[in-house]
């Protein structure tokens, strides 16, 4: 697994919950450590700057000792508007990082190899998502931060929160990542938890994982 110097990450954690009841997600518990702890583990091996992206009160955060930025779009304006607080947070406040990650808080077994596979397949410096099988994960994608000033206009100006009319607007790629192996069995590695029913999956996957031979 590579650190790579100039690319940052944002966790996305701006989202409603509806699903689990409402609260935040990232910060349920999962094996006695909450998503968040293994989502910024797990990402935080892979570049060089991890920030949140969250609305509300910042310091129920605190613990994990994460910069905390909201959005800067008012109303709940869906994914892009986290992905462009990462992206301007970023350009002003660490210069030296050129491209960022965007990851979904409530994901906790995304490829180690995620950012350095984006990074293989970005083209002309522009886009590149994830993918599973024929299903694309637009939060999880790699974002040149220069794209910050036609994202804040797409969705101001323009009005659009649609992700992939976006991204389609710029030269970019899909990346496909393979099923992930589990035993006998094998798993969607951008699978994430909504329900509680989901939240018991996870507790069996991570189970699972754990007594699986190095």
């Amino acid at each position: 697994m590579s650190r790579h110097s100039t690319t940052g990450a944002v966790i996305l954690a701006g989202g409603l919950a509806r699903r689990m009841g409402g609260g935040d997600k990232p910060l349920l518990v999962l094996s006695g450590r909450t998503m968040l702890d293994r989502v910024a583990e797990r990402i935080g091996a892979q570049v060089s700057s991890v920030i949140l992206n969250a609305n509300g009160d910042p310091t129920r955060f605190a613990s994990n000792g994460l910069p905390v930025t909201p959005d800067g779009i008012p109303g709940n304006a869906g994914p892009l508007a986290g992905i462009l607080a990462g992206l301007e947070y970023f350009r002003d406040h660490e210069p030296g990082i050129d491209a960022m990650v965007s990851i979904a808080g409530d994901t906790p077994f995304f490829p180690d190899d995620l950012v350095e596979t984006l990074l293989g397949a970005q083209r002309h410096s522009g886009i590149a998502l994830a993918q599973s099988g024929d299903r694309v994960h637009p939060v999880f994608g790699l974002w040149p931060v220069a794209l910050a000033e036609d994202l804040r206009y797409f969705l101001t100006v323009e009005d659009n929160r649609k992700v992939l009319a976006f991204v389609d607007r710029h030269p970019n790629a899909r990346v496909s990542f393979p099923m992930a192996n589990l035993g006998a069995e094998s798993i969607d590695p951008f699978f994430n938890v909504n329900t509680p029913e989901d939240l018991a999956k996870a507790e069996t996957i991570l189970a699972a994982r754990e007594e699986l031979p190095v």
